[in-house]
């Protein structure tokens, strides 16, 4: 044992800083071992980037909005003696999804079933299908070695990713060739590629730069089904907030932490804004790494520089749209993507260039198509995201044109007659807003994009080696992005414990 680890006995109390899914996951399992866990929570509700609100009669969920991988789900809930049925009622998505391609009277439904989407591919592409099946094989087998040999692990060495499997399997997981080349291997039509590579937004990666080790989101996708938590997806929060209480763990918020306490290199506690100090044998924070290292511990004990953070690559931040229409939009299914033409210029745009993108890309869900919970009767809720550069600045009036933007584009795209004018409540939500609700760095939406250089050992750790007894969980350390990987980040502090 190390000695800055400590025993899981000696630990009475602790302190998390922030209820993303992360923090909030975190607070169940500790409460669950015995531990008093308290949880702060700077905004008015639970859940961080998993909000919600409601207006005008709609309720929208803020932020994630696919519910995937519920093998990791079903294994957290396991985790607390919990089964998932008994806390959410999962609806399986027919279609998964609807694709429209732009400037063509085209669209394509895929359904997470091998033998229909073959069928699509072939369509799209002759030859694809048995290739397809291949690809989808390899995918499937590299997602159960991340399973087995990466997601659940710590790293602090090199060595602890070149294990004797990772060394054996590394040529068949291609971890050092992109997502772009490996797919080009399979697959040659523009259309074909992008379905295969749209997942990586879910990673906030660009598939030139992410590693084709990330084809299991492919896997996820294909093979494993998208559902939905009946009452939305704000609906996973709420069941995972009860499992903690019923474990004794306390949540407070409108309670934003400013600062923590660090005494003889050991955290100690929290002090809030309002001035109250609260001691623990440990802290976690679920707040965003960057402003964590550089807001909330003293300058002493931060652990990354200035130029540390400026050499991030961060995922994209995004102009979201939230939408009450009038009347039901019949060309929409439940999630819905609109891809732009040259999928490259968009991701340099978004990645290189820090601007607006010329032709956007964009990602509609209307959750209303399978759930009337969250619309008013004959009524569309829409979700709408534009996948934008983190760190843009913008006025009113840019903000306001690429709205209108938006609308117009998929007014004709989708087949949404009048679109504008059936607008019965409208709220936008861009990079500044990002920055202010949640502390996140630069406005992205997401945190660190899973990059080669920002993947497993190069990822922020969920220690820091310069204060004992302070941990970090969440989408910026390690295994990465997504509410179900988010759960598995809570298990990895249990496991430094």
């Amino acid at each position: 044992m190390r000695d800055d680890q400590i025993t899981m006995e000696s630990i009475k109390s602790a302190i998390v800083i922030g209820s993303g899914i992360g923090g909030i996951a975190t607070a169940g399992l500790l409460a669950k071992k015995g531990y008093s866990v308290s949880i702060f929570e700077k905004n008015e509700q639970l859940g961080g980037r998993v909000s919600v609100f409601e207006a005008e009669d709609f309720r929208f969920d803020m932020g994630p909005s696919w519910y995937l991988m519920p093998d990791i789900f079903e294994h957290f809930f396991a985790l607390m003696g919990e089964r998932v049925e008994d806390h959410l009622t999962l609806k399986r998505l027919d279609p998964s999804y609807r694709i429209f391609f732009k400037d063509e009277d085209k669209q394509v439904d895929l359904y997470s079933d091998l033998d229909r989407d073959r069928a699509t591919f072939e369509q799209l592409e002759p030859g694809s299908s048995a290739k397809l099946q291949t690809y989808l094989q390899r995918a499937e087998e590299a997602y159960a070695i991340s399973k087995r040999s990466f997601m659940y692990k710590n790293y602090d060495a090199l060595g602890d990713l070149f294990t004797w499997e990772a060394i054996k399997n590394g040529r068949r997981l291609s971890v050092f060739t992109n997502m772009h080349d490996y797919i080009c291997r399979f697959f040659k039509t523009d259309k074909v590629q992008k379905i295969l590579e749209y997942q990586l937004v879910f990673l906030g990666s660009s598939p030139y730069d992410t590693p084709a080790l990330y084809s299991i989101m492919n896997h996820i996708d294909f093979k494993m089904g998208v559902y939905y938590p009946q009452g939305g997806i704000y609906e996973i929060v709420k069941a995972l907030v009860n499992i903690a209480k019923k474990h004794g763990a306390t949540f407070q918020v409108n309670a934003p932490v400013e600062r923590i306490l660090v005494e003889h290199g050991q955290a100690v506690g929290v002090q809030l804004k309002n001035g109250e100090e609260i001691r623990a044998d440990i802290v976690i924070s679920n707040a965003d790494i960057h402003y964590t290292d550089t807001q909330l511990l003293p300058s002493s004990v931060r652990q990354y520089t200035e130029a540390y953070w400026k050499s991030r690559v961060l995922a994209p931040s995004a102009l979201i749209l939230y939408l009450g229409i009038r009347g039901r939009i019949p060309s929409l299914t439940h999630h819905n993507l609109l891809f732009s033409k040259d999928w490259k210029r968009n991701f340099a745009e978004i990645f290189d260039q820090s601007q607006w993108p010329t032709d956007p890309s964009m990602y509609v869900c209307a959750p209303s198509v399978t759930d009337p919970t969250v619309a008013p009767p004959d009524t569309e809720n829409l979700f709408i995201l534009v996948p934008i550069p983190s760190g843009l600045e913008y006025t009113q009036i840019d903000l306001d044109r690429e709205t209108e933007k938006v609308l117009s584009t998929l007014g004709k795209t989708m087949n949404i007659p009048e679109l504008k004018q059936r607008i019965l409540y409208k709220k936008t939500f861009c990079v500044k807003d990002f920055a202010e609700r949640y502390h996140s760095f630069q406005g992205t939406a997401l945190g660190l994009a899973h990059t080669l250089r920002q993947t497993a050992t190069f990822r922020p750790n969920n220690i820091n080696p310069k204060v004992k007894n302070f941990y970090y969980v969440g989408g910026n350390t390690n295994p990465g992005i997504g509410m179900p990987i988010c759960l598995i980040s809570a298990e990895l502090v249990l496991k430094r414990l």
